[in-house]
């Protein structure tokens, strides 16, 4: 026998070649399976849509609602970060994207008029960068689905949620002057974490900059992080965007932004995502 048949023998028949092989086929088993869940989560809708609310730090009002869609629990998932990971390496996106943006106008919509009637909101929806860009997406049916519901376009807000996944600046800022142009408005999620650079603000010129928890937790202990938000709020005010001040989950947190003059928060401190709208509060008011 060739040396090079042996060697090949040998591999094949070792320990660790069996199990890179078990491994790879359960890889595929779970893939498969997860595939299956996720498409039977969308045929049925399966999934569940919680609003939190969005404070105005000056009034101490509710400005706005941002819908989080969550999936039936299943043990193919361990949490819904997996499961939003899975989904963007499918192809299933665009249109798991569609279904999660029509259950937020429809279920804002239902839980409005059933809590407060005769008050107006912002609504943020999350929404991958690329489905702007993608050509099957026709706004249309969105303007078409928020005049059914009496919900004008300058009440939405697109929040774009993908740390990376802008690239081509310029042809993503023409795309969002159409839907400006429609009415809709733009908000940059994770600004201070690290992924987001100035070119995404200069570029995109949001209406809203949501800072990142990881920039705000212990914000009051922390002069570096004081620095970061004051260059961040002094570009907002020059430019004319708004900030928002995520993952507020301390009073002291809550007060170093409200002095800083951050315009809205949000977070557990001043109400948690729950399928029934509810008002945000101040921790400082009891």
């Amino acid at each position: 026998m060739k040396l090079s048949a042996t060697i090949e023998a040998n591999t094949v028949n070792s320990p660790s070649y069996y199990m890179k092989s078990l491994l790879l086929k359960n890889k595929t088993i779970l893939h498969i399976a997860r595939l299956f869940s996720l498409n039977n989560i969308m045929a049925k809708q399966k999934m569940t849509t919680l609003f939190q609310p969005i404070l105005d730090v000056q009034s101490n009002g509710t400005f706005a609602f941002e819908a989080l869609n969550r999936p039936f629990h299943t043990n193919l998932f361990k949490s819904p970060d997996v499961f939003y990971e899975f989904v963007g390496k499918t192809k299933r996106v665009f249109l798991f994207e569609c279904l999660c943006r029509n259950l937020s106008l429809l279920r804002y919509h239902e839980r409005l008029h059933q809590t407060f009637p005769n008050e107006q909101f912002t609504l943020f929806l999350n929404i991958h960068p690329n489905i702007l860009l993608d050509k099957n997406y026709h706004s249309g049916e969105t303007l078409a689905l928020l005049k059914s519901l009496n919900i004008e376009p300058e009440q939405v807000v697109f929040e774009l949620t993908e740390r990376s996944a802008v690239t081509d600046f310029e042809e993503f800022s023409r795309v969002l002057s159409h839907y400006r142009s429609q009415g809709f408005r733009i908000a940059v999620d994770d600004v201070g974490s690290g992924y987001n650079s100035l070119k995404t603000l200069i570029y995109l010129k949001p209406e809203f900059i949501k800072l990142d928890r990881s920039l705000i937790q212990n914000i009051n202990e922390h002069p570096t992080q004081q620095q970061l938000l004051m260059v961040i709020l002094n570009y907002a005010i020059q430019s004319g965007t708004k900030v928002i001040a995520e993952g507020i989950e301390t009073k002291e947190e809550y007060e170093f932004i409200q002095s800083a003059g951050v315009h809205y928060a949000q977070g557990y401190a001043l109400g948690r995502p729950a399928e029934k709208l509810a008002h945000a509060k101040s921790p400082l008011i009891h």
